[in-house]
């Protein structure tokens, strides 16, 4: 699969998206044929995509439109119908420097980890926080020791509080299925790694695809609650 990423101001406004040229191959199965060759074909585009890290490209949201659609061929010992298609997949991949509003996930010594809601692996690490920071124990959740003529009051970064962020960087990790050797030394690596997400019960920590960087040390950036009072 190939892909390009445009800018479409006025058909994606909203800046955290992009649309993204992307040419595939599609297998459509016999039992499909009977179907709109463009709806079967949409249909396999979101099946494949929607949900999905593309790597250097994105988080996958949905098909926004195919614009080609070239010769379909059935090969031998396949009756399914394999068809090139040009398309447009909108992709949520903000720009650095972008500033996001997400809710509070949980916090970490590692720092806070913040959702879009359809987008959990947005980190702010502590040195981001507003200054001075420090971590709350025994609540698990990081405070900004806001300084004032009265003194020193703390402001608290609890769960699924609103918070303003800067994007300031972006890691891609390639999570292809590897060999066997690769996959151990690969996961002999991963438990150092602060950017994947809480480990399950019983399961091994995974590594996320695709991490955001944010920070929140500037004014103005932070809970909402903060600058609304």
């Amino acid at each position: 699969m190939s892909w390009q990423a445009v800018w479409v101001g006025d058909q994606c406004p909203v800046i955290m998206f992009v649309l993204v040229e992307m040419v595939d191959t599609v297998r459509i199965p016999p039992w499909n044929f009977h179907r709109q060759l463009n709806e079967a074909v949409a249909e396999e585009l979101n099946k494949k995509l929607a949900n999905k890290v593309v790597y250097n490209v994105g988080l996958c949201i949905c098909l926004y439109d195919i614009t080609k659609l070239e010769d379909s061929y059935i090969f031998p010992g396949d009756g399914a119908s394999h068809t090139k298609v040009h398309f447009r997949y909108v992709v949520f991949h903000p720009f650095l420097d972008e500033i996001l509003i997400g809710k509070i996930k949980y916090c970490s010594q590692e720092g806070v980890y913040v959702t879009m809601g359809f987008f959990d692996d947005i980190l702010i690490p502590p040195e981001s926080l507003q200054q001075p920071a420090k971590f709350d124990e025994a609540e698990q959740v990081w405070l900004w020791e806001y300084e004032t003529d009265e003194g020193a009051h703390d402001l608290y970064m609890d769960q699924g509080e609103e918070i303003r962020f800067r994007v300031t960087d972006e890691v891609f990790v390639d999570t292809s299925p590897t060999g066997p050797a690769t996959a151990a030394s690969d996961t002999a690596a991963q438990p150092g790694q602060s950017t994947a997400p809480p480990k399950e019960d019983g399961g091994e920590k995974k590594e996320a695809p695709y991490t955001l960087i944010g920070t929140i040390c500037e004014p103005g950036l932070g809970l909402l609650s903060w600058w609304n009072s």
